[in-house]
């Protein structure tokens, strides 16, 4: 598996993670948030599976996404590491900055 970062380096698809963090989503509850076809959507959510970002599950003919909280965490990880924060004081840190 590859690292996500590439899969990050897009708007839509960071947009897509912020809506799957509040709940899981059909692809057509994703696609009512967005002014994209449905095979760019699929593109979008097969990169995100690759990069195991996001996983789906089949109920019936219904596939619904979800968001990999443990791959987000890692990445989350790498960033408080990077700039020496704890992930309480990492909250602060960003407040602080605006």
């Amino acid at each position: 598996m590859e690292s996500p970062w590439k899969a990050m380096a897009d708007d839509s698809r960071r947009q897509i993670l912020l809506l799957l963090k509040k709940k899981n989503m059909t692809p057509t509850e994703i696609l009512s948030h967005f002014n994209f076809t449905l095979p760019a959507l699929s593109t979008h959510l097969k990169i995100l599976k690759n990069y195991d970002l996001v996983t789906e599950k089949k109920f019936g003919k219904n596939r619904v996404h979800s968001l990999n909280h443990d791959k987000t965490f890692e990445m989350i990880k790498f960033f408080s590491q990077m700039h020496g924060y704890s992930l309480n004081s990492l909250k602060e840190f960003l407040e602080n900055e605006k």
